[in-house]
């Protein structure tokens, strides 16, 4: 918590020709709204924010809008946090901003937080600080990270990981996720649940919420024997699946099938099943309160406990906690633990 005699946590947001704007502004928001909420209540700001970049003046974003640098990278003190946001286009970023990966690895020893947001996390990647570590990205280039950087333990679901004083994100909104719990991390949780509100954002969305509708959709292919096992488990997610039966169903060995569905997917059989049972679940608990017991039956798990360990383990989040969150209605008043 700030006090009269601390000093505002210095905040860099490092920006480069076409950040994506959404990434830089989102984060700068929520740190001056932050000491918006000390002001109410008598105390003094936490933190004080620039944009900083390789080269001082305007930066252009991938909008119409740029932001002033007030600061060069390799002339800045350290920075308590410093924030490198992502790129729609992030190999022509990194050819244009190639500076920012040695920046990355001489402050990573000494800053107290160093965060990539979205595509951000291929600086970090291409420094060698995510080397062995979890570490996420938008989910339409986690892909690539993890054929970039094998050593990097790719997370496509996650909203953010934190690996000790690393942070990643998956990008665009999720950076507004990712600085509300450093508000929490720094100010607590009252302060962050009450910016959290303002800001009429959830505090702590549960881990691969809004990357996980659209994972099941990036698992699709042109493969017209794997495409059609895909429509085939989809028909009817409440089927026991077995290796020999799809491999069967795509007329091949099992040894072949898995190779090709691992290449074509990016993932195995028995995971893309247990997505697509996870997409129908999610889908239902928002849309409806019927029982756990029956969603879990209709996407075809095998009880309402298989479903929650699924739910946790890869969204961080019971499906009731999930349902109201984001069902239509608060909840169903069940008494259910999942």
């Amino acid at each position: 918590m700030s006090s009269s005699n601390t000093p505002p946590r210095q905040i860099d947001i490092v920006v480069y020709p076409g950040f994506k704007a959404m990434e830089a502004v989102g984060p700068l928001t929520v740190f001056d709204y932050a000491n918006e909420q000390l002001a109410r209540r008598g105390m003094p700001p936490a933190y004080a924010t620039r944009v900083v970049s390789l080269e001082t003046g305007p930066v252009r974003s991938d909008t119409l809008m740029s932001l002033e640098a007030t600061a060069r990278l390799d002339t800045v003190l350290l920075p308590d946090t410093a924030v490198i946001v992502g790129a729609r286009d992030i190999e022509a970023a990194m050819a244009r901003a190639a500076g920012i990966v040695p920046w990355a690895r001489s402050v990573a020893p000494r800053i107290g937080r160093l965060v990539a947001l979205c595509s951000g996390t291929f600086f970090l990647a291409a420094a060698g600080l995510l080397d062995g570590k979890r570490a996420t990205t938008h989910w339409s280039v986690a892909a690539l990270l993890g054929q970039r950087y094998p050593a990097v333990t790719v997370d496509p679901d996650a909203i953010f990981v934190r690996q000790g004083r690393l942070w990643t994100s998956a990008g665009v909104t999720a950076g507004i996720d990712l600085a509300l719990a450093m508000v929490e991390e720094d100010l607590g949780r009252d302060i962050a649940l009450d910016l959290a509100r303002e800001l009429v954002v959830f505090l702590k969305r549960p881990g691969g919420q809004s990357q996980f509708s659209v994972h099941l959709a990036s698992q699709a292919t042109a493969h017209a024997g794997i495409r059609g096992v895909q429509d085939w488990i989809l028909s009817d997610l409440t089927r026991h699946f077995t290796m020999a039966g799809m491999a069967a169903q795509a007329a091949m060995s099992e040894r072949n099938f898995r190779r090709v569905f691992a290449r074509e997917t990016g993932a195995g059989p028995m995971a893309f099943i247990e997505t697509a049972r996870l997409e129908a679940a999610r889908r239902l608990l928002e849309q409806n309160d019927l029982p756990l017991k029956a969603v879990a039956a209709r996407c075809g798990f095998g009880s309402d406990e298989a479903m929650r360990r699924a739910f946790v383990r890869r969204l961080g989040i019971t499906p009731r906690d999930y349902r109201l969150r984001f069902g239509l209605r608060f909840g169903s008043g069940e008494p259910e633990r999942a």
